[in-house]
């Protein structure tokens, strides 16, 4: 059976999509930003054409008059031409400024915006002929060779309609006087534009799909490559550092919940909190269900309090208990006769629903080979 191990099979992970992003492999349509310019621009001439080229024809005429000061005084032209061209900036600048925004929005639309340094470096790669030639005759070239038929026949379908429902009035153009035939002109002008953003707009909805599954087909990866990147990520030390964190911080949390049913808390009273759990028919020994030091302890304390469990001060008896038991684990044989004596004290106020002070606590022995001090060091 043959191994489909180097197929690109396997969705891209995300690290291979970030990476991608920042070298700009972004699903990019070409169709939707060209067909929302294009009717941003139907519309805003629809709207407000008519001032502005009034405007720009009051302008243009300006220019053609000279009064009988700038006659004598020539050096005052381009003053005056500067001026105009200032003025004629400032009557297209909303229009320009309309585009550039629908151009960006419509472009991060499609996919996204990026800024990669990368993307402005020189690749010599694209020099090689014989890449040249794949990405010609490549499947990339020939859906956007479709497209662009699809697209010429659409916008030419679309023409020739407007100049066939349209033929009396362009005939007629040229019995109007001037006014007349210019405004005249821009409305089946204005007309024509829109129907061919209508048709934009289709093939757009079109290619934006298009474009996503051809990137995201372009992306997918070999089962080994993930394999590769996995082994790569876990063996850079960030990443290790941050899987052990995550690990600690989970197993604290497991073990900070079961705090709450532990029978008693053992501390140091500060350095060191050992929480136990013993089931009184069973014959098993008390079992160690949580432990900590310092801050670790803290929260063990603090958590104990809340859930009402009980807290019996024995420094050498908690730092026995933590050097010498694992979690989930049975106390040490060793510690059976000091761990029995706290247990009884702790279920006889329990029993008899009162402090401790109408009770003795225990005197506690410890054996030598386990009393430990706060490095964990035995006392010698």
């Amino acid at each position: 059976m043959a191994d489909d191990s180097s197929e690109r099979t396997e969705e891209p992970t995300a690290q291979r999509l970030t990476k991608a992003r920042e070298e700009g492999q972004l699903a990019r349509s070409v169709e939707l930003p060209t067909a929302a310019i294009l009717i941003t621009a139907t519309l805003f001439f629809s709207l407000a054409g008519n001032f502005m080229f009034h405007q720009l024809g009051n302008l243009f005429s300006s220019q053609l008059q000279f009064d009988r000061k700038v006659m004598d005084k020539a050096e005052l032209l381009p003053g005056i031409f500067f001026q105009s061209v200032i003025d004629g900036y400032i009557l297209i600048l909303p229009i320009m400024f309309v585009l550039a925004v629908v151009a960006v929005l419509s472009t991060v639309l499609s996919g996204g915006l990026v800024f990669s340094v990368g993307l402005m470096a020189p690749k010599f790669s694209k020099l090689d002929p014989l890449a040249g030639l794949a990405r010609m005759f490549g499947t990339k070239a020939l859906i956007e060779l479709g497209k662009a038929i699809v697209k010429f026949f659409l916008i030419g379908v679309i023409l020739w309609m407007s100049v066939t429902n349209n033929i009396d009035d362009l005939v007629s153009i040229n019995r109007m006087d001037l006014g007349t035939a210019i405004h005249h002109s821009g409305n089946l002008i204005l007309d024509a534009c829109f129907w061919m953003s209508m048709g934009l707009i289709v093939i757009a909805l079109a290619d934006v799909p298009l474009q996503h599954y051809q990137t995201n087909k372009r992306l997918k990866m070999t089962r080994q490559e993930i394999k590769d990147e996995m082994k790569n990520s876990e063996g850079r030390p960030e990443v290790k550092a941050t899987i052990r964190r995550r690990q600690r911080e989970m197993a604290n949390s497991r073990m900070m919940e079961k705090v709450k049913d532990a029978d008693v808390v053992i501390t140091n009273p500060q350095h060191f909190a050992v929480a136990l759990s013993y089931d009184p028919n069973s014959d098993g020994a008390p079992t160690l269900v949580a432990k900590g030091t310092d801050e670790l302890a803290q929260r063990i304390r603090e958590r104990a309090k809340e859930a009402g469990v009980y807290m019996f001060e024995a420094p050498e008896l908690a730092r026995a208990l933590y050097f010498t038991t694992k979690l989930e684990h049975p106390i040490h044989e060793g510690l059976y006769h000091a761990v029995a004596q706290v247990i009884a004290y702790v279920f006889s106020l329990n029993q008899s629903y009162s402090d401790s002070g109408g009770m003795v606590k225990p005197t506690l022995r410890i054996p030598d080979n386990m009393r430990y001090d706060e490095n964990g060091f035995l006392f010698e």
